[in-house]
């Protein structure tokens, strides 16, 4: 799993759990997992005070990174607060040079037409495949393979989890590398989900439940588990 491990006055970056120290990047990764966290919870996370949650909090503030979100309550009282990430802080983590693919892409389609970047998108599709099927050939189990296609995601940027959820499996992708591209060329998505399908296979059924192109926080997928 990436996290963001840089401190406010350098330049964005990632790196490794084991070289994560400051709370405030630690906070920064909390909140790009879990979502929108009020300062208890992330006092209970990490496991210091919430006076503590609020100093760091503070620090995340004047850098621009996170913003507070107020979610109304059914009785009497005062909203509850939580914390969010803004886009600045969203920008911590890799984005794969959106700008210069995005470039790249519009660059195709004007030299190439729609067939020309369809049959880019294929071939990246195809290697994708290749690469994804060699590493999950010797996995047996749809468990295991599952959990292997989180670690190869996630070593990829896509801060990937896989979570059960009654008889249901949920893959989490907390970051999109690709974003942009994406956002350009939605066909990305599509044969990613088709990958996806195949290495599920006739164990069971996947679906996307969240999508970042269409607002949310993250992608979401649930493997439906076939009756045996």
């Amino acid at each position: 799993m990436r996290y963001a491990n840089e401190s406010l006055e350098n330049s964005p970056g990632v790196a490794s759990a084991a070289t994560i120290a400051a709370p405030v990047d630690r906070i920064l990764n909390l909140l790009k997992v879990q979502g929108p966290l009020s300062t208890a919870s992330i006092a209970s996370e990490l496991g210091i005070t919430v006076e503590a949650a609020r100093q760091q909090i503070q620090k995340l503030l004047s850098g621009g990174l996170i913003e507070g979100r107020q979610a109304s309550q059914a009785g009497p009282g005062r909203p509850s607060q939580s914390w969010a990430l803004t886009e600045a802080g969203n920008a911590r983590f890799p984005d794969t040079h959106p700008q210069l693919t995005v470039q790249l892409l519009g660059s195709i389609r004007q030299l190439f037409g729609e067939a020309g970047l369809d049959k880019l998108i294929d071939q990246r599709a195809v290697e994708t495949r290749a690469n994804y099927l060699a590493a999950l050939k010797p996995v047996k189990g749809l468990k295991s393979r599952l959990a292997k296609l989180a670690e190869i995601r996630s070593a990829e940027g896509y801060m990937a989890e896989l979570h059960k959820d009654g008889r249901d499996w949920l893959l989490l992708e907390n970051h999109c590398p690709i974003c942009a591209a994406a956002r350009t060329c939605q066909g990305f998505c599509r044969t990613e989900l088709q990958l996806f399908a195949e290495i599920v296979g006739e164990d069971g059924s996947i679906e996307r439940e969240e999508h970042v192109l269409a607002g949310a926080r993250r992608c979401a997928y649930r493997i439906r588990v076939n009756s045996k």
